[in-house]
């Protein structure tokens, strides 16, 4: 059982993740946890290494429709727009990023399926994301130097949590 969620700090974050080789009844069953725990802690996305699993999974709620991705890559993308965004391993911290505005994804499903969709609004960025908690990147990567600064304090406090 997934107990808790990693925060800013803690090594696992910034590491790369194991690929999926296929989708078994544990990496269905991790699915499932991880959807309890993001919905627990009221996001909206998440990915493995948030609690603890060194495997490229993430799930995703984005308008009632859930996604349950292994090895997620994006293979197409186009247009870019700035917006603000929270993590759940980045507490009370927001930062505005620029992503992508629509997206074409390949990746694993749930039932061991290579699927390709495309994606747009809050499901592009969510996807954005979370990809980047799978290859080590935070939202803090994006910040200016001067909020980096400003944050500093507060960032500093989550290290000490850990």
């Amino acid at each position: 059982m997934l107990d808790r969620i990693y925060i800013f700090g803690e090594e696992i974050l910034r590491k790369k993740l194991k690929p999926v080789s296929e989708i078994t009844d544990c990496e269905k069953a991790l699915f499932d946890e991880m959807l309890k725990v993001m919905y627990k802690a009221n996001g909206l996305g998440l990915a493995a290494n948030q609690v603890g699993i060194d495997k490229l999974m993430c799930v995703i709620d984005a308008g009632g429709k859930i996604f349950k991705l292994a090895n997620p890559k994006i293979i197409k993308k186009s247009g870019k727009y700035v917006m603000e965004e929270g993590c759940l391993s980045l507490p009370d911290i927001v930062i505005k990023v620029e992503r992508a505005k629509e997206l074409t994804c390949r990746a694993l499903n749930e039932n061991n399926e290579t699927i390709e969709f495309e994606a747009t609004g809050l499901l592009c960025r969510a996807i954005q994301h979370e990809i980047d908690h799978l290859n080590g990147k935070l939202i803090i990567d994006y910040a200016p130097f001067w909020k980096k600064v400003a944050l500093h304090k507060r960032l500093q406090g989550l290290r000490k949590k850990v």
